[in-house]
C-alpha cells in the first residue's frame, strides 16, 4: 500500500491478503511441509512459521512495544501439520487484529521508534509487515508450482 490510507482500508486490505495466504497454505498437505525449493532454503514449514514469527516480532515488539524483546523462533518440531501452523498464524494474527482495530486514521500517521533504531509512521511499518506476508505468500505459491500444483491465482 502506498500513500496515505485509512485505518479501515488497511484492515480490509490485510483481511484480503490473509485470506489468500490461508487459501495458499491449504493447498499444501502435511507431507509437503519439509519440502525445500533448494538446498539450504526454508522448508515449507519454516516459511509458513517465518510469516507468523515476523508478524509477531514486527508488530508486537517493533510497533506496539508490547514485547520487550524480539520473540524466540517458533520450534518447528511443534508444528507437524498444516492445521497446527494455521493455528499459530491465527494466534499471532489475532493479536495484530486487536491492534489494528484500535487504530484510527490519525494514529496511522504517527511516527513510531522501533527498538532497533529505525522509525516510520505506523502506516509505513504495518505496510512493511503486510508486504512481507505478500512476498512469502508468493514464494509458497511458487513452491506449489514446483510440486506440480496450481498456486494462488491472485
Amino acid at each position: 500500500m502506498s500513500g496515505s490510507v485509512t485505518a479501515d482500508r488497511l484492515r480490509s486490505h490485510w483481511a484480503d491478503v490473509r485470506s489468500k495466504l490461508i487459501e495458499t497454505i491449504e493447498k499444501f498437505g502435511d507431507a509437503d511441509l519439509d519440502f525445500e525449493a533448494f538446498a539450504g532454503a526454508y522448508s515449507v514449514r519454516q516459511l509458513m512459521l517465518h510469516i507468523a514469527h515476523e508478524e509477531l516480532g514486527e508488530v508486537q515488539h517493533g510497533i506496539t512495544h508490547a514485547l520487550t524483546a524480539w520473540p524466540d523462533d517458533f520450534a518447528v518440531d511443534k508444528y507437524v501439520t498444516v492445521a497446527a501452523i494455521k493455528r499459530k498464524l491465527d494466534e499471532v494474527h489475532s493479536q495484530t487484529l486487536a491492534f489494528l482495530r484500535s487504530l484510527d486514521d490519525g494514529s496511522l500517521a504517527e511516527t513510531v521508534e522501533t527498538p532497533w533504531g529505525s522509525s516510520g509512521t505506523r502506516e509505513e511499518l504495518l505496510g512493511h509487515v503486510l508486504e512481507h506476508e505478500i512476498h512469502h505468500r508468493g514464494e509458497l505459491s511458487l513452491i506449489l508450482g514446483l510440486l506440480g500444483r496450481q498456486g494462488l491465482d491472485a
